[in-house]
C-alpha cells in the first residue's frame, strides 16, 4: 500500500489497522504519547543544532539574515 507517496510494509499496515481498532480513549492516549515523544525529540535536535551553530560561529543574527534572504530574494 502507498500512503503519501510512501510504500508501507505489511507490518506497518497491521499496526495502523490495530490503532484504528482501538477505543477512542486509547487512541487519544497514544496520540498524546506520540506527540510528547516527537516534541522531546525536536527539543533534543534543536539543542544539537544550536550547539553546532555556536561551534561554527553562527549566531541568531546570521540565521535571521539567511532566512530573510531566502524569503525576500533581491
Amino acid at each position: 500500500m502507498v500512503f503519501l507517496g510512501v510504500v508501507m510494509s505489511e507490518a506497518v499496515l497491521d499496526i495502523l489497522h490495530r490503532i484504528e481498532a482501538l477505543p477512542e480513549p486509547d487512541r487519544l492516549l497514544l496520540q498524546e504519547h506520540l506527540a510528547r515523544t516527537a516534541e522531546a525529540e525536536w527539543l533534543r535536535e534543536a539543542e544539537e543544532a544550536r550547539r553546532l551553530a555556536r561551534a561554527r560561529g553562527i549566531d541568531q543574527a546570521a540565521i535571521d539574515r539567511a532566512v530573510e534572504a531566502v524569503r525576500y530574494p533581491q
